[in-house]
């Protein structure tokens, strides 16, 4: 017979292991997403990406299919969580990052966990101490330090502009309140469940913004004086189709599953810390595999957010104290 101590702690390390995972994997997202953009607009980007991660969620949908039922207030909002998660964020995000590097894109990212702490505080009645609100202040700083790092011009490659990385924050925005109106629908409905439920609506959001203008073309032509082209696909590299399935169906479906389980088995206070691998992980591949530079403003900025949120996520749990993130969507 097993030792319950033993399966406890096996099953404690597997949590740890997971929430790793999922923190790496979610370090990938911009680089991929990047290659990818050499060769689409973002919209087509963005749009392929959850197609493949809707594709990666629809058997737990349909394994679930007669056990989830929502009220109308709760269909309602997952509908508006699933704007504000996928079509709103990503869309903003990634105009973003065909603005800046991927480098500054991921340190903007490492500041998550400390803004989702002070958006529990303020909406959600949870409290903060003074060194969480000291974390807020030092990721701000971080943040702002990042954004002065970069130029104020047109974009050039390789280099960051101040346009680009002022739209990831605005993506950082629109995803606490993905993941704060996501939270209520999770206190009496599986996470994994909620979020393939959010991710094929959404999916479905950014299907009509994307491909609407060009199925509406005979109407608008003669109205814009353009046509609109329709999404690439003959002439996409088999690099370019990786990149995209391997962002949607790892770095988004397969990282919300770990997360979530991973959390479920381990304190989110001490695994909270692994969020902090996306950042540090997402500006190397932009050094190393990119080319991309970090000037000195950014390793400052980047060096205060990581050790803000590193300072918020490791930090002992108190009751009614926020130190732990909530489930996290991406």
């Amino acid at each position: 017979m097993a030792n319950p101590i033993n399966v406890g702690r096996h099953v404690t390390i597997l949590g740890y292991g997971a929430c790793a995972l999922a923190g790496a994997l979610w370090g990938t997202g911009f680089y991929w997403g990047r290659l990818a953009l050499n060769e689409m607009s973002v919209e087509h980007m963005v749009l392929y990406r959850f197609l493949f991660a809707s594709l990666a969620m629809l058997p737990l949908v349909l394994v679930h299919r007669n056990r989830f039922h929502l009220t109308a207030a709760e269909t309602r909002t997952l509908l508006i969580s699933a704007a504000f998660g996928i079509p709103i964020q990503f869309l903003l995000q990634f105009h973003g990052l065909a603005l800046t590097t991927v480098s500054h894109a991921s340190l903007m990212v490492g500041a998550m966990p400390v803004l989702l702490a002070a958006a529990a505080a303020l909406f959600a009645g949870e409290r903060l101490d003074w060194i969480g609100w000291l974390a807020l202040a030092g990721s701000t700083a971080g943040a702002a330090l990042i954004v002065l790092g970069g130029s104020r011009g047109p974009a050039a490659h390789g280099q960051p502009t101040l346009v680009g990385d002022l739209l990831v924050v605005a993506s950082l925005v629109t995803a606490l309140a993905w993941i704060l109106l996501s939270k209520k629908l999770m206190v009496t409905h599986s996470p994994p469940v909620v979020t393939s439920y959010s991710i094929l609506a959404g999916t479905a959001m950014l299907a009509v913004v994307v491909l609407d203008p060009w199925l509406l073309n005979p109407l608008l032509v003669p109205v814009t004086h353009r046509s609109f082209a329709p999404p690439p696909f003959a002439h996409v590299s088999a690099t370019a189709w990786a990149a995209l399935a391997i962002s949607g169906v790892l770095c988004t479906a397969t990282t919300t599953l770990l997360w979530n389980w991973g959390i479920h088995h381990v304190p989110a206070s001490r695994a909270g810390v692994f969020l902090n691998i996306e950042p540090a992980l997402g500006s190397w591949l932009g050094v190393q595999l990119l080319g991309e530079h970090l000037g000195p403003y950014a390793w400052a900025g980047g060096a205060l957010i990581l050790a803000a949120a590193i300072t918020l996520t490791t930090r002992t749990h108190r009751p009614g104290s926020v130190t732990e993130p909530a489930v996290i969507l991406e």
